[in-house]
């Protein structure tokens, strides 16, 4: 569990407090790893795999959350290329409905955990959130 614990604890203080680079497609890359980080310890949590702890889980939706508030200042325009970015045009031609897509994740993953049955109808609203906007905003490299 401390182990657990102290890997959420990371994921969080590296999004707030890790120095984002200058140019806007790694700082999304940057983010989109410590998302990917955080997803992965919620769906251990959420399956069972890991032990649940509260305090693990909520940091799980505290890393997601600040990624989503921080989402829509990453994407500004003039940043559509860029290092190899995933990110579609679609973002910029649609800015409406990319923007309501971050605002439902913000929402999604602005929660107050408090059991594992909390944890597993949150998680599983914010990871699907996450694939939607996947699917629509985000070029898969092969």
């Amino acid at each position: 569990m401390y182990r657990a614990f102290s890997m959420a604890v990371l994921l969080t203080v590296g999004l707030a407090g890790g120095s984002l680079a200058a140019d806007a497609s790694l700082d999304r890359q940057t983010v989109m790893k410590n998302v990917g980080a955080a997803t992965g310890v919620g769906a251990k949590l959420a399956k069972g795999e890991m032990e649940f702890d509260p305090a693990t889980a909520q940091l799980v939706f505290n890393t997601l959350n600040a990624a989503a508030n921080g989402y829509g200042y990453m994407f500004g325009e003039g940043t559509e290329s860029g290092n190899d970015t995933e990110a579609s045009p679609k973002i910029w031609e649609d800015r409406a409905g990319f923007d309501a897509a971050v605002a439902q994740f913000a929402a999604d993953t602005n929660v107050k955990i408090t059991d594992l049955a909390s944890f597993q109808a949150a998680f599983g609203a914010a990871t699907k959130n996450c694939g939607t906007c996947h699917e629509t905003y985000r070029i898969k490299k092969q």
